[in-house]
Order: C-alpha cells, then structure tokens, then sequence
C-alpha cells in the first residue's frame, strides 16, 4: 500500500497554545510518528488536522 504524503507545508512552528504546528496542525509527536502510523490512524488524524487548522486560522483572525 502506497503511503499518504504528509501534510507538512515546510512552515514548522510549534509556538500555538496547543502546541501543534501553524503549519500543518501536528503536534511533534505526530510529526515524528507519521512515516510509521497505520493508515487507519492517518485517516483519524487527517479528520481531526482539518478541524486543528480552522482553529488556529480562527486564532491568528483575533490576533
């Protein structure tokens, strides 16, 4: 099974609140496990990056 790219946009900053890039919306564990996750688990995460992204966008609105 081909493997999913990543969502990295080379734009790393782990500097947010939550602690997930202003990138991508990864934590740095999930960065660093991500060549190794089941792709069940990159659907999960896939799901739950779109919602991290529209959070952070929604922060740097207020900012």
């Amino acid at each position: 099974m081909k493997k999913r790219k990543s969502p990295c946009i080379d734009q790393c900053d782990f500097s947010g609140s939550k602690g997930w890039c202003l990138g991508c919306g990864r934590t740095r564990k999930e960065c660093e496990k991500w060549k190794s996750m089941t792709p069940y688990k990159i659907n999960i995460l896939e799901k739950e990056l779109s919602k991290r992204i529209q959070q952070i966008k929604q922060a740097n609105k207020k900012d």
